[in-house]
């Protein structure tokens, strides 16, 4: 039987079990992966506390929304797959049928072919963060020359898609971080300026980039901590993507700074995007399309194997000197 991890409550990651379940088959519309490789988000850690945007509907449950593996069962009315082909999973409200297992049934709307040339480990991290990243830049609010966007806590995997993506558009980038150590690698991904937090006036910053302009958009997922800073330095028309919690306090919104600028609070959820069919594949043809001209590579940190899945989150939740996905490889 397929080794699987499980979560029992909400106690956090400290609190998964690893274990066997049987195999599943699959139902119409949906594919069994034989699964070789799972990717971390920080989302997992927010869902197993219950502060995410879905909940589990019962215990125990799997966790994980990016997996790659191998194709080794279909369902009726599935078409356009076949048995021994590599695939990834889209991110989607997974409920019960989370990634973290060796073997998964998926609906075939949430799965897509794995690009050519990428490993199972690279195709298990590449969905997240650029989707997460190109509805907003490139579709709800599109982004080019003469664009500024901030993007705070941009050393995480969602910003530093956003950054390459940005700098595809050919807008001006602008990354936040609360270390010094990170502007290089922040460079690297596309950022044309970088702010550390805490240390300089973040609105003077803005202000003295964008000569007086503000910020276009604000890609944030932080929560409390930035807004009020930044706000003060939005553009006329300016919209917010508010996307998470990283600083667990929700933001009070700085109503003054959006009324003068009129300003939108967009909260985001890549989710919304996924399930458009339209959205969908317009956003895959992007990734598919900048994977295979090499503009955009995922990144990987480090891989741990299945049996150390809360050594990862460990890893994951502790301030880093590197960057990229962290994911779990099977074996299998």
């Amino acid at each position: 039987m397929p080794r699987a991890w499980h979560i029992h409550d909400y106690s956090g990651y400290q609190g998964l079990r690893l274990g066997e379940e049987p195999f599943e088959k699959p139902g119409a519309g949906e594919v069994r992966l034989r699964v070789e490789a799972f990717a971390l988000n920080w989302g997992d850690m927010d869902l197993m506390k219950d502060n995410y945007s879905f909940s589990f509907p019962r215990f125990p449950a799997r966790v994980g929304i990016e997996a790659a593996g191998i194709i080794d069962a279909i369902g009726p009315g599935v078409e356009g797959f076949s048995i021994g082909e590599r695939v990834s999973t889209l991110p989607y409200f997974y409920d019960n049928r989370g990634a973290s297992t060796e073997s998964m049934v998926i609906d075939a709307r949430y799965v897509a072919k794995a690009p050519p040339n990428l490993s199972a480990v690279e195709c298990a991290s590449i969905w997240m963060q650029y989707l997460t990243a190109y509805y907003p830049l490139a579709e709800v609010t599109p982004v080019g020359p003469g664009s500024h966007v901030l993007v705070t806590a941009a050393t995480s995997t969602a910003g530093a898609a956003s950054l390459e993506i940005g700098r595809l558009l050919g807008a001006t980038m602008i990354g936040t971080t609360r270390f010094a150590e990170n502007e290089e690698y922040l460079r690297s991904m596309g950022a044309d300026h970088v702010i550390v937090t805490g240390k300089e006036d973040l609105a003077a910053r803005i202000r003295d980039i964008t000569g007086g302009k503000g910020v276009t958009m604000a890609f944030d997922p932080v929560g409390g901590g930035l807004i009020d800073q930044y706000a003060p330095a939005l553009a006329k028309n300016a919209r917010i993507y508010f996307y998470g919690t990283l600083d667990t306090v929700w933001p009070p919104l700085p109503f003054v700074d959006m009324f003068q600028k009129n300003a939108v609070f967009h909260p985001y959820s890549l989710f919304n995007y996924v399930e458009d069919p339209l959205m969908c594949e317009r956003g895959k043809a992007f990734v598919y399309d900048m994977l295979a001209a090499g503009r955009l590579k995922p990144s990987i940190d480090r891989v741990y194997p299945m049996e150390k899945y809360i050594e990862a989150f460990d890893y994951l939740s502790q301030p880093r000197t590197a960057h990229g996905k962290v994911v779990i490889e099977t074996g299998l």
